[in-house]
Parts: C-alpha cells; sequence; structure tokens
C-alpha cells in the first residue's frame, strides 16, 4: 500500500482534504499498478513558500500550484540503486500551493477539497514519470489524470 506522508506549513488543511489526498493517491497507485510498497510526501504551503521553492529549482520566480520532485527519476550519468526488498520505494515529494489552490478552486467554480484532490493526483502523475512539455505528453497524461479522477468520482 501507498504510504504517504504529509506536511501542512499553512496549519490550515483539515482533516477531510487530508484523508481525501490519502485516498486519491492510494486510488492512483492501484489504478497505475503500483503493487509494491511505495511512499510519497505531500507538503501544503504557501504561495510565498512555493515561489521560493520555484525559483531555486526551475528558475521561475513567481508561485505555482504544485511541484513534484521525482526521487527514483535519473539524470544523464548516474547510477541506479537497487532497492532491497521489503523497503518502500520513494517515489517522491509533492507540493502543493494553498493559496493557488483556493484561487483555482474559486476560478473553476469547484470547492477547495476537488483542487487539492486533483493538485495531488497531478503532482503524483509527474513522479511516476507522466509529463506534459509535448502536445502527445500532455494528451496522455490528462487523459489518464482524468480517468483517474473520474474512477475516483472527483468531478468537477
Amino acid at each position: 500500500m501507498l504510504e504517504i506522508y504529509m506536511i501542512d506549513e499553512t496549519d490550515s488543511i483539515k482533516p477531510e482534504i487530508q484523508q481525501l489526498v490519502t485516498s486519491i493517491l492510494r486510488h492512483a497507485a492501484k489504478e497505475e499498478g503500483i503493487s509494491e510498497k511505495a511512499e510519497v510526501s505531500v507538503t501544503f504551503m504557501s504561495d510565498e513558500e512555493i515561489k521560493k521553492v520555484n525559483a531555486e529549482y526551475r528558475d521561475i520566480d513567481q508561485p505555482t500550484d504544485v511541484i513534484s520532485f521525482a526521487l527514483e527519476e535519473m539524470s544523464e550519468g548516474e547510477v541506479a540503486i537497487i532497492g532491497q526488498t521489503g523497503i518502500p520505494v520513494a517515489l517522491g515529494d509533492i507540493i502543493i500551493s494553498v493559496d493557488t489552490a483556493k484561487r483555482q478552486a474559486e476560478e473553476y467554480g469547484h470547492d477547495l477539497n476537488r483542487e487539492i484532490g486533483f493538485l495531488a493526483l497531478h503532482g503524483f502523475l509527474h513522479l511516476l514519470g507522466y509529463d506534459h512539455l509535448t502536445k502527445e505528453d500532455e494528451v496522455k497524461m490528462f487523459g489518464r489524470q482524468k480517468e483517474i479522477l473520474h474512477s475516483y468520482g472527483l468531478e468537477r
């Protein structure tokens, strides 16, 4: 089962949102065929804090809604680390801006729960290797995202 560690730097995320994030990420892991033990962290922060992360790691000096850092992703020249049996695979970290999520929820006409659930899933798919840099990748990722949201029952 997917183990999820949550950090709420804003002290504003209600238990029902935390439960939704846990539930949708475990559902997505099942849908994606992740059968081995795996873990992911989800951190909720302000626009001010995510802007710092975005500037440092992506050279973009503005806040964003979600950032993912995949731990199993290899860069050119890196050597793969072979995991030991029984030790969970660390998929990576998902960082969500609560401020941006609130604005987007209002803009899209749905509640904060739905927006944060959507952002958590979006970040999780990035950890699994999905991306939207090209039109072809975007169609694949957004299509999969929509399928998982639908099968979970989290609609707009």
